[in-house]
């Protein structure tokens, strides 16, 4: 479903103020695939006969500075080291061994969990098990497991967020609120919408308040309801999308900046190229306030059905966003034990009042 991604992280422009110091850029060119007109299950045992021999059983390990792939080859009647071929790069890994005078793929990690040293990978037979050894690049980066799947971003995440809060903007609440939970459900945080809060405040819906006193009434209270949240952690926050959002106005953004946030684009881009493109030119251009954004994921479309898939996306984006700015997650904390004064991302000393006219001295 992901059919491309991509990350940039362009340093910061003096004469853009507005545009974030650190933006994680992930295209995801979403077409929902095409249903078989047969039935999915025999499309299976058509696709994938089974083996003649069963794949090898894998265990990890991290190491701190390396992590550990072993693999049992005891039944694959592998002769030699010869008959093994390890093919890796800096965020790949592929293991093929002879088996019967068949090459046959035992791992295929498209992905790593993150980056490592691809010169000084070393590999080796130990007994019945296969072992390969990766460097990898963050020490200090704790990989749960091998790949970069879902299970393993919720797992490992946590440990780049240190507690900041989530917050997801966009233009469609609905899309905000269905990927904000399960984020939130994956990641151990607690999800929170801000359409229900303010519902269940003035108990009528957001569309017959939008009726009876327009959208700056609602982009306002939403403000309200966004400070409120500013001192919390461990949440994610599915903002109001579209006019009455207050993510979608300049002046709005003051609490935002406590979390890291993702801004949902929905886009008429067919590849990762265009799609990266178009997400440049939005935040450059500084015409939209979602350009205020950490992260921006690009979606080619929308089905709820691949509502984890994009929420993973999320999950990439923001790991690669950490990892580019260690510091980032810090800062984000001292603006929020600061008071969310509305001094992103250049923050004043304690003490310093916004409403006074002494000239900033940025720490």
């Amino acid at each position: 479903m992901l059919a491309s991604t991509c990350f940039s992280a362009p340093p910061p422009s003096s004469s853009s103020p507005s545009i974030p110091t650190h933006l994680a850029t992930l295209c995801c060119c979403f077409r929902p695939p095409a249903r078989p007109p047969w039935p999915r299950s025999l499309l299976l045992l058509g696709a994938f006969p089974p083996p003649t021999r069963p794949l090898p059983r894998a265990s990890f390990t991290d190491g701190g500075g390396e992590v550990e792939l072993r693999l049992d080859i005891g039944k694959l009647g592998i002769e030699n080291s010869r008959d093994v071929f390890v093919d890796v790069d800096d965020t790949s890994l592929l293991v093929r061994a002879k088996s019967d005078g068949t090459l046959r793929t035992l791992i295929n990690v498209k992905q790593l969990f993150d980056r490592i040293k691809s010169s000084e990978t070393i590999w080796f037979i130990d007994e019945d098990q296969l072992v390969v050894n990766l460097k990898k690049v963050e020490q200090e980066l704790k990989w749960p497991d091998i790949d970069e799947s879902w299970e393993s971003l919720t797992s490992g995440i946590t440990q780049l967020l240190t507690g900041i809060s989530v917050h997801i903007v966009g233009d469609s609440t609905d899309i905000n609120e269905a990927v904000a939970k399960e984020i939130a459900e994956g990641i151990g945080y607690l999800p929170v919408c801000t359409s229900e809060l303010l519902e269940s405040a003035t108990e009528k819906s957001i569309d017959k308040w939008l009726a009876s006193e327009g959208v700056d009434s609602v982009a306002e209270a939403e403000c309200v309801v966004l400070e409120s949240l500013s001192s919390h952690v461990r949440t994610v926050v599915a903002t109001l999308g579209g006019k009455q959002g207050a993510a979608s106005r300049f002046d709005k953004w003051q609490y935002l900046h406590a979390g890291f946030t993702v801004w949902l684009s929905v886009s008429d881009a067919s590849d990762e190229a265009s799609a990266k493109e178009e997400a440049r030119r939005s935040v450059s251009s500084g015409n939209v306030a979602y350009a205020k954004a950490d992260v921006v994921v690009k979606l080619g479309g929308w089905d709820p059905e691949y509502t984890r898939a994009v929420a993973q996306g999320c999950l990439v984006a923001l790991k690669q966003l950490t990892l580019a700015d260690k510091k980032l997650a810090g800062k984000k904390s001292l603006y929020m034990r600061l008071g969310c004064r509305g001094d992103w991302p250049n923050i004043e000393p304690p003490g310093w009042d916004p409403d006074s006219d002494a000239p900033p001295t940025n720490i």
